[in-house]
């Protein structure tokens, strides 16, 4: 697939600088959307959004369908009747860096006390409009609204330390459960509901404004989650519900003993059986939610690393094939044209490559790796095709200006230097200047470039516990300088946005 050509910023909406100390889907977000519109931007990129799971990672989630709670605007939700304005008044009104810590109790009570006020008295067409919700979305919602309550209840410990009626989900166990807790399942179903609602709006008021969300997935899914849970069927482990294998990557450059994700592993084989149904649902979700998906770690469709559960490191695994094009066919067969771009750095074989090609899936590039010896040339431009999306920087680097004051060489600076010039605005615009002049078809950039941060504005940094996703900007930042910068740039180098369809419903309940 070719995507027209344009270009957009990253920013994952926890950084927003909403009220209650995390970014959400209320005004901070309209506002953000504005600003993109002044610049003359087609794209927005957030993270993955489901629920947050083992070190508040959008890539360690509970679920691959729900949504994050967090991201829910009390403030909308107060518009709608849900709640009082006054009682989300007692949210602290901070900038500064979400401390995850303080804000899941400070948030998550009053959310669950608005989505308890609905869900019992709701009437007329927002009822309706619930009750549809949840019965076009059963086939997910009712199986991890369980989970969620259950994993609260026994205070947040994995589901295969729950008691064993409840692994191995007995089905009178699960039938007699769900009638006890039917008052709390309703409560976390209308937070899904507030979720989704809030979210399907948010990309109307994107659309009209030809703005086209990116969204981004994971290859691997949480052993905690509902989905394990749930269909234990499709992955990797023993009869007693424990991982036989799980994920990394081997050793290399970066680390001696590789990286011992700890995801489960699929079975391919029984997946296939079964036409990769639990695929086609997954992406078609993900499609319905966002304009184009980048899809992590595509090199582990045409093979992925394969480690003993029992192995405290990555060393000791072995690489196995994947699904490779049957997957991908299957999915195009089911859900007809496929707006992906492929995650694609690394050590990428040939095989990866081919494999890319032969679906016309583009891949990425990403400047900040462009500069070190030969072989990083991959990443500049001269080897650009239109089939690139190129990123100034990831979720997972350093800011560029961090970068280029404290973690460059000597050397990668006299290249950078020599290839993009210095510039008097800053080195972090030479890089954009050369992302958005290049031939990819899409241009990203990390807003924390765009602001010429330093290292104070990183959101991840890998294999680091603590301490990461917690970056917000401050709204004062969005400067109309700043979005005429933008525009002009976006306006020389061809990269104007396009209409883009927005949806056809118009009325939002949450």
């Amino acid at each position: 697939m070719s995507f027209p050509r344009s270009t957009g910023i990253l920013l994952h909406p926890t950084s927003l600088p909403a009220r209650g100390g995390i970014g959400d889907f209320g005004p901070s977000a309209y506002a953000f959307v504005d600003f993109l519109h002044a610049a003359r931007q087609g794209l927005w990129q957030v993270l993955p959004l489901g629920p947050l799971g083992y070190g508040n990672s959008p890539y360690s989630s509970t679920s691959a369908f729900a949504g994050n709670p967090l991201l829910v605007s009390l403030e909308r939700l107060a518009e709608r009747g849900w709640i009082s304005h006054d009682r989300i008044q007692q949210l602290p009104d901070r900038a500064g860096p979400v401390e995850y810590e303080t804000i899941f109790p400070q948030k998550l009570p009053i959310l669950a006390e608005a989505a308890r006020n609905f869900s019992k008295s709701a009437t007329g067409a927002h009822r309706a409009r619930f009750e549809d919700f949840c019965q076009q979305n059963a086939w997910w919602l009712n199986d991890f609204v369980l989970f969620d309550e259950l994993r609260s209840r026994y205070k947040l410990k994995p589901w295969n330390e729950w008691p064993r009626e409840l692994v191995h989900r007995e089905p009178e166990t699960l039938k007699k459960i769900r009638e006890e807790l039917a008052p709390e399942l309703a409560m976390r179903s209308a937070i899904q509901f507030a979720f989704w609602e809030q979210w399907r709006a948010l990309r109307h008021y994107c659309a009209g404004r030809s703005i086209r969300v990116v969204g981004d997935i994971a290859i691997f899914v949480n052993y905690d989650s509902a989905d394990v849970w749930t269909h234990p069927e499709i992955f990797r482990l023993d009869e007693n519900r424990d991982p036989e294998v799980v994920s990394g990557v081997p050793p290399d450059f970066f680390s001696q003993t590789g990286q011992r994700w700890g995801n489960p592993l699929y079975r391919w084989d029984l997946m296939k059986e079964r036409g990769y149904r639990w695929w086609i649902d997954r992406l078609r979700w993900v499609t319905e939610n966002c304009d184009y998906i980048r899809l992590d770690h595509f090199r582990g469709f045409e093979q992925f690393w394969e480690i003993p559960a029992n192995e405290p490191t990555a060393i000791n695994g072995k690489w196995v094939d994947g699904p490779k094009e049957d997957l991908f066919l299957a999915l195009r067969e089911a859900l007809g044209g496929l707006p992906f771009f492929a995650e694609d750095l690394g050590y990428i074989t040939p095989e990866v490559e081919a494999l890319r090609a032969q679906l016309k899936i583009p891949g990425m590039a990403v400047l900040q790796f462009g500069f070190g010896d030969a072989g990083a040339h991959i990443y500049l431009p001269q080897r650009f095709t239109p089939d690139k999306v190129v990123y100034t920087g990831t979720h997972d680097n350093d800011t560029l200006l961090g970068w280029w004051h404290s973690g460059a060489s000597e050397q990668e600076r006299r290249n950078a230097e020599c290839y993009l010039g210095r510039s008097a605005d800053g080195m972090n615009w030479a890089f954009i200047r050369a992302a958005q002049g290049s031939v990819a078809s899409l241009s990203v950039v990390p807003l924390q470039d765009v602001l010429g941060l330093g290292s104070e504005g990183r959101m991840n940094t890998p294999s680091l516990y603590g301490g990461n996703w917690k970056w917000r900007f401050e709204a004062s930042a969005l400067t109309s300088e700043l979005a005429e910068k933008l525009a002009q740039l976006a306006e020389v180098t061809d990269r104007l946005p396009q209409p883009a369809k927005p949806q056809k419903d118009e009325d939002f309940a949450a």
